[in-house]
Formats: C-alpha cells, structure tokens, sequence
C-alpha cells in the first residue's frame, strides 16, 4: 500500500461515526524483510481512527511488530479476549494469531476467559479458523486474508480464494451453525497492485439485539 492508497483510506475513515476499530491482519506487502514502512503506515492510520483500535497479526506479519504497534495505541489480542464495555453491557472481543502461514491460531485459549453468556466477537486473520470458533461458542467472527478473490470474474467471482474453507466464506456475510460471520474483501493488494471486479472495503458493522436464528436459516 504506497503512500498515495494510504491517504485515500485515511480520509475515507474520518468521516464514519462508530465505537470502536478491529483490524485483522496482512500490514506489509511481504512475508519476511523489513516492517519498518508498515508500522510508518499503521501510525498515521491510528491517528485517523478515532475509537479504540484493536488489531491480531496476519500471515504476513511477525510477532515483532507487536510492541511498536501497542506503543501506539492498537490493542493486540493475539489468542487472547478482552470486554469492551458500554454502559451496563459487556461484548467481549477475543483475536487469534495467524492460522494460515504461521499456524499458531488457538481458538480455544482466545475463548477461554468468555462467559457462557456474553456476547462474543473473534478477530482471526482468515476464515479458515470458522469451525474452530463456531465450535467454540462465538457468536460472530470477523476476518479477512481472501482479499474478496482480488482478481475476479465479471460479478465478483473469485479465480482464486487463497484459503482452504468453501467459496462462501470468501467475501462478505456468511453463517456457520450459530455462528454469523463476515469476510472482509480489505483495502489492500497482493502481489499483483490490482484489482479487478473486486472492489476495496472499508467495513461498517451495526451489532443490535435480536431473536435466535431459526434453524432453517442455519447452514
């Protein structure tokens, strides 16, 4: 992401209203080499976010850059959970580390603070910890690393998902069981500085009060 994309994400964020910033992952170009340009890009986003921020690793990010980015002010959750409290109510937001490259994702430890009861949110980097979660007892898990497809067909059809779980899990709403969850299509790249048919995102989530899925809705 060169400086000209970051600038554009910057001002599209600072209009949004919202409570708080998850951020899942993949904040350099490379598996290996230096980060030093990313955490250069991540400080100038922290100062747009006007929330608490709270970020876990992705494949593409070492465990390295964990210090600088809480220095600045993002909560690391790295298979962990912590509450987010408003007024009287409690949403208790847990992360994983990365599943796909690394593989030290541990769904049950993040979990394992979480009452039965609270309403529960997983970061994870990829879509593929989703039986993991479901199992675990989350009520929503957020994730990205797909890139929504990045080069797709004419109607948004992914050539190649870059993650071992169906296509359904590839971009947007999904549902697992009890489990809801969503699939960011991200605002960045991978190799190829491109995309087509696969437009960027930053996404805006509403979490209300609501009935129990009916078990015709489940899949």
């Amino acid at each position: 992401m060169n400086d000209q994309f970051l600038g554009s994400l910057v001002r599209r964020i600072e209009p949004l209203r919202y409570d708080l910033c998850v951020l899942t992952g993949d904040y350099r170009a490379l598996t290996y080499g230096s980060y030093k340009t990313a955490l250069e890009g991540l400080e100038r986003l922290r100062a747009a976010i006007k929330s608490p921020a709270y970020a876990i690793l992705g494949n593409h990010d070492t465990i390295l850059m964990v210090p600088a980015m809480e220095s600045m002010g993002y909560r690391m959750l790295i298979n962990e959970s912590t509450s987010v409290l408003r007024d009287s109510e409690a949403i208790y937001l847990a992360g994983v580390d990365d599943a796909n490259f690394y593989r030290m994702a541990n769904v049950d430890q993040a979990a394992r603070d979480i009452p039965a009861e609270g309403l529960s949110v997983l970061l994870s980097h990829t879509p593929e910890t989703y039986r993991q979660a479901e199992r675990a007892r989350f009520d929503l898990m957020l994730c990205g690393h797909t890139h929504g497809g990045q080069i797709c067909l004419p109607g948004g059809v992914p050539i190649r998902t870059e993650a071992a779980s169906p296509r359904r899990f590839v971009r947007g709403q999904w549902r697992h069981g009890k489990m809801m969850g969503y699939t960011s299509a991200g605002a960045g790249t991978c190799i190829v500085d491109a995309r087509l048919n696969c437009p960027p995102e930053v996404t805006l989530h509403r979490l209300w009060r609501g009935p129990a899925p009916s078990d015709e809705h489940r899949q």
